[in-house]
């Protein structure tokens, strides 16, 4: 099934991809969440205009997602979460978690979507997060998970 995406989604592509994907993928999943769009003749004509402006905007936002990368890697963020006397914690960290932690220690406004935990946070110390700025670009940043209370 031959469909255009319309928002990036994760190892598949970004906005304005013609991509090849199977039939029960694309009808329940990427269809219904308005990820993607059938690929029409018409359709195929608008794409050559959005990524005309994309390769525009690319250019811009890569300079912005290496600031950004330069201000996230300096930022030292501290989590306070429920644990127990033995460190681990009541639950996990979520990237909610830490995008509004990252806000929170003065840092930019990032998407949770963007931020990939490397394995579940649940338990008390240093911990590193990617946060995916561009599709070249991405930043590591330093979350400390520190006992609430």
């Amino acid at each position: 099934m031959k469909l255009i995406l319309t928002q990036e989604v994760s190892g598949l592509g970004a906005p304005g991809d013609v991509v090849d994907v199977r039939d029960g993928y694309g009808r329940n999943y990427l269809l219904p969440k308005r990820l993607a769009m059938p690929a029409t003749p018409g359709a195929l004509k608008q794409v050559a205009l959005m990524k005309r402006a994309r390769e525009v905007r690319e250019i811009r936002d890569l300079d912005q997602a290496r600031e950004l990368k330069t201000q996230l890697e300096a930022l030292t963020v501290t989590l306070p979460a429920r644990a127990g006397s033995s460190g681990r914690l009541f639950g996990s960290v979520t990237p909610a978690d830490v995008a509004d932690a990252v806000h929170a220690a003065g840092g930019p406004k990032v998407d949770k979507r963007r931020i990939e935990l490397v394995g579940p946070i649940k338990t008390v110390g240093a911990h590193q997060v990617n946060v995916r700025l561009h599709p070249e670009v991405t930043a590591t940043v330093n979350v400390e998970v520190v006992p609430a209370g």
